[in-house]
């Protein structure tokens, strides 16, 4: 594996395998990887020649009472984890390399950001489109890989895809979840063991929202008071932060249960704010 911290050579070396016509299969990531991270990787090693992952906790995606340095990191750990995986080559650059300059244009997000994330991080999906603009030239991607868990990161990202035209398939993998049904997430560890025992909960209710759904359910408050009865079964966490349902990917109010639509759940917890989704009548990407 080839571990790349400067842009150009980052550049010099696809520009090397796209000479072999060889296709380039992309993940994004803040690292801290887990496997959840592993299983996108999976795939883009069956479905491309090279795997490029990036490893960037973007500052632009955080917001000022956000702490970015308090954003957990293990560069090594992330190395070694990424090569076990079969990744090609490992970008780590810094924030100097990817900012060099106060930018002079800026990214705007304008739909499917209203709401759950969007809603309480005002600037954040801003951010995310920003750096995956930047990281998409430089690795010129073929294939990149997001999780469902990030439902609403893939619809902003789906929109910025189709809104310019980039030359990219977006893959979008199923959540890896623990045996218990807890999504794989970098901020599991911050969890106490009470905390990580109740956490399945969430998607528990999930769950149930969903059951109701395709057993005919239009609802939405009672399926939504069902979903909140359910996690309040446990004690551990301090708040719901939202349970909600919408259209998807348009993130607008139901109007058509046979359409595309997510459940979407985050909760919170004394050290770490979880979030989980299901997508019914969604075909992935």
């Amino acid at each position: 594996m080839q571990i790349i911290r400067n842009r150009q050579t980052l550049i010099d070396a696809i520009t090397e395998q796209k000479k072999s016509n060889k296709t380039i299969g992309f993940v994004p990531t803040m690292g801290f990887l887990h496997e959840g991270h592993m299983t996108l990787v999976s795939h883009a090693r069956k479905e491309n020649n090279c795997v490029v992952m990036s490893v960037f906790v973007n500052p632009t995606q955080f917001g000022p009472n956000e702490d970015f340095d308090a954003y957990p990191r293990d560069e090594a750990h992330d190395a070694k984890f990424a090569e076990a995986s079969g990744v090609d080559i490992l970008f780590i650059p810094t924030v100097e390399e990817m900012y060099p300059a106060e930018l002079a244009t800026k990214l705007h997000v304008e739909k499917r950001v209203s709401v759950l994330d969007g809603a309480d991080r005002e600037g954040h999906f801003d951010g995310v489109v920003t750096v995956l603009t930047k990281l998409f030239h430089l690795v010129s991607p073929d294939n990149a890989y997001f999780g469902q868990k990030d439902a609403q990161q893939v619809a902003v990202v789906s929109g910025l895809v189709d809104d310019y035209f980039f030359p990219v398939n977006l893959r979008v993998i199923a959540t890896v979840r623990e045996q218990d049904g807890l999504a794989k997430s970098s901020r599991n560890v911050y969890l106490s063991d009470l905390e990580r025992k109740e956490a399945p909960v969430i998607h528990a209710a999930l769950t149930l929202g969903r059951n109701l759904i395709e057993a005919g359910e239009t609802n939405e408050s009672k399926i939504i008071q069902q979903m909140t009865a359910k996690i309040n079964e446990q004690t551990a966490h301090e708040k719901i932060a939202y349970l909600a349902i919408y259209s998807y990917p348009e993130f607008t109010q139901v109007t058509d249960w046979t359409k595309g639509i997510i459940i979407a759940a985050a909760v919170k917890y004394s050290k770490a704010r979880l979030i989980d989704n299901e997508l019914i009548n969604v075909k992935r990407r």
